[in-house]
């Protein structure tokens, strides 16, 4: 029952992370999915919806390491 629960949550972070990360659109920040801004510069620094994004992924890749180790304790 554990290791099913672990299994589904592990999937939705997984798919939540993806998506995050497509609307990053290859580092060239939100306004770049729609041909935005020159990403030349090097001092640039994250702003509002960008720095959200960019937190929430770091945020959701350690929830998943942390799912899937914990998944790999518990099936064996």
């Amino acid at each position: 029952m554990l290791q099913t629960a672990l299994n589904i949550v592990t999937i939705l972070i997984g798919a939540t992370l993806i998506t995050v990360i497509i609307l990053q659109s290859k580092g060239s920040g939100f306004g770049g999915i729609f041909g935005g801004r020159d990403m030349l510069n090097p001092l640039h620094t994250r702003r509002g919806l960008e720095r959200t994004l960019f937190l929430f992924t770091i945020g959701l890749t350690v929830a998943f390491l942390l799912i899937s180790l914990v998944g790999s304790l518990v099936s064996s």
